[in-house]
């Protein structure tokens, strides 16, 4: 889930949503990505504005991927844009939540590596 930051254009967060998808077709392991505003009938949202799904072959496709130097230019695209970002990974649905998105490229690299 991600909140991007006030000032961020629609336009933008529409590019950065295409430059998003458009990883499925450069990096190989990410096999699907599918996104939505963030509606929680609960209203228990916390500010996110915005939900992103990503699904790879494997664990080791996830670690592929945040190697891959798409992934990166793309990061360095995308996370200066947000003010939030919440990351679940699955299957054991560890939870990141940080305030400071460039901090997640780092996070995820210690999960992966356990």
């Amino acid at each position: 889930m991600a909140k991007f930051k006030e000032g961020t254009s629609e336009t933008q967060i529409e590019q950065l949503i295409e430059s998003y998808a458009n990883l499925v077709n450069l990096v190989e392991p990410m096999k699907s990505f599918h996104w939505g505003k963030e509606l929680s009938i609960e209203k228990q949202e916390e500010g996110y504005t915005h939900v992103f799904e990503t699904t790879f072959e494997s664990v080791e496709g996830i670690a592929e991927f945040s190697g891959h130097p798409a992934h990166h230019d793309f990061a360095k695209l995308f996370l200066p844009n947000l003010e939030k970002l919440c990351f679940i990974a699955a299957p054991d649905q560890q939870v990141i939540a940080l305030k400071n998105p460039t901090e997640v490229q780092a996070m995820l690299m210690k999960i992966l590596s356990k």
